[in-house]
């Protein structure tokens, strides 16, 4: 599995951040399968989504031909984040449902 992104590791109900006035982040993760595999030049223009402010993390599986995005669902939609992928190049279909 390739991993391209950032995560923070935290222990699960401790308060990350908090400013008054600011809602907190809800994320949500998007899985889509991908036709072609992704070259170099796809691959770094992934890892500029990091970016993007309410992008999480991004994993790419090889062996399920499948890419992972966590984001964050008060910022973006499903069809944004997809719309990301496809703009870094990456052939990616419709999503897959998550059981």
């Amino acid at each position: 599995m390739l991993y391209i992104g950032f995560t923070r590791h935290f222990t699960p109900g401790t308060q990350l951040h908090h400013t008054e006035g600011l809602e907190p982040m809800t994320y949500l993760d998007v899985v889509f399968s991908y036709g072609s595999l992704p070259g170099e030049k796809e691959l770094r223009a992934v890892d500029s989504m990091r970016e993007v402010y309410g992008i999480r993390r991004i994993l790419f599986s090889e062996k399920d031909r499948t890419v992972r995005v966590e984001f964050d669902a008060s910022r973006f939609k499903q069809d944004a984040v997809a719309k990301l992928l496809r703009q870094a190049g990456i052939d990616i279909s419709e999503p897959v449902a998550l059981a």
